[in-house]
């Protein structure tokens, strides 16, 4: 966005911070019966960070936008309440405290002689936001394995999962997922875009050609989709065992060029030297067509393969071991769990989605956030990556 040195004028000299970890709200006055009040969610954070800014007490039906050093970020409407809300995600800057700036244009007049309109008066507020010095994550691979249908009851504290019960309580387990959607099609989707982008059924490709970004796309190519039991490299059809609706790569067709050589059947040995890998069992294995205890039984012979490759072995990878959707039961409540050398015995309550995946599986590689991803609470304090 370019500069707009007409609508942001001098900035508001009276600043209140609040105290502790919460939200900063500073308020000013535009004229002697308004004032114009600020609150920003979080107040803190890396330059990538997604903040929502919420405005009150500023004249009804006004339009207007945001600053955030001097730059225009977002533009919003207020409400006949009086109230906006809007986005904007942190520029790549210096650490320290910057200015939030909303400029509300109140009202409109007509300049003389001419047929352009003017806002009658301006009103401003700011508030405090502060950014925090980039940290560099250690890790260069992320590894997502995804089963199949069953929720979290059926799998955490089934003596019928022991390996995958052992993972949990040596890594971390989320307890309180939900997947998107069912069926497993816009899960899949939803969970590799930020958004199941309108798809309720688990048709091919060929029924739903996405030109959606993708977590896939964002690598430029460093990725890779491990499908077992799949007949060809990047098969659009389901064939015995494979089934099309759990290898999302092929619906994207932005990945075109790529798919052929980056999307493969799997092997004994899993290369998960990509930036990102999507890892998907076939329909047996994933505990789709067979039982818990059959995939138990498949994660205990696989995961090891992959915890003892040099990327994680480095201490560089994480793995995400979860759930496209429950068995139907209200909620979907799924299980994760998530698999790297600094997460250790964690359990975390906090409502989680695929779209946590998402956006923390963004964050440790330094990519945008997409979609829903960027308002779904990652995962990356609480499980210590």
């Amino acid at each position: 966005m370019g500069h707009d040195r007409r609508g942001i004028g001098p900035v508001l000299r009276a600043v209140a911070i609040l105290a502790g970890a919460g939200a900063v709200v500073v308020g000013a006055a535009g004229s002697a019966d308004a004032k114009p009040v600020l609150k920003l969610s979080p107040s803190a954070g890396q330059p990538g960070s997604s903040v929502l800014v919420q405005g009150s007490g500023v004249a009804r039906g006004s339009t207007g936008f945001l600053a955030f050093r001097g730059k225009r970020v977002a533009n919003f409407r207020t409400n006949r309440r009086g109230r906006f809300a809007a986005r904007f995600g942190v520029a790549s800057s210096p650490p320290g405290r910057t200015l939030v700036t909303a400029i509300v244009r109140v009202g409109r007049k007509r300049v003389p002689g001419t047929t352009r309109f003017r806002p009658r008066s301006l009103q401003r507020a700011t508030a405090i936001f502060i950014v925090e010095r980039a940290t560099t994550s250690p890790t260069s691979n992320v590894v997502w394995i995804v089963m199949e249908n069953k929720s979290y009851e059926q799998v955490i504290g089934s003596s019928n999962a022991p390996y995958v019960n052992g993972l949990a309580s040596t890594y971390g387990l989320a307890t309180n997922m939900s997947a998107v959607s069912h069926p497993s099609l816009p899960n899949y989707i939803a969970m590799t875009s930020g958004s199941t982008q309108g798809i309720t059924d688990d048709a091919g490709p060929g029924s739903h050609p996405l030109s959606a970004e993708s977590i896939f796309g964002q690598t430029h190519g460093d990725w890779r989709a491990l499908q077992e039991s799949m007949p060809t490299n990047c098969a659009h059809n389901g064939s015995g065992d494979y089934a099309v609706r759990h290898n999302p790569a092929v619906y994207y067709t932005h990945l075109a060029a790529t798919c052929a050589s980056r999307d493969v059947p799997l092997g004994a040995k899993p290369d998960i030297s990509a930036k990102f890998t999507f890892i998907t069992p076939n329909l047996c294995h994933d505990m789709h067509d067979c039982s818990v205890a059959t995939g138990d039984a498949w994660l205990k012979a696989f995961v090891p393969t992959v915890l003892s490759t040099p990327e994680y072995s480095s201490g560089k990878a994480v793995v995400f071991l979860t759930w496209d959707e429950n068995d139907g039961r209200a909620k979907n409540h799924i299980a994760t769990i998530v698999i790297s050398p600094r997460t250790r015995g964690v359990r975390v309550g906090t409502a989680f989605t695929h779209y946590s995946t998402l956006r923390t599986t963004e964050e440790l590689l330094g990519l945008p956030l997409l979609g829903a991803a960027g308002t779904a609470p990652s995962m990356l304090a609480a499980f210590k990556l």
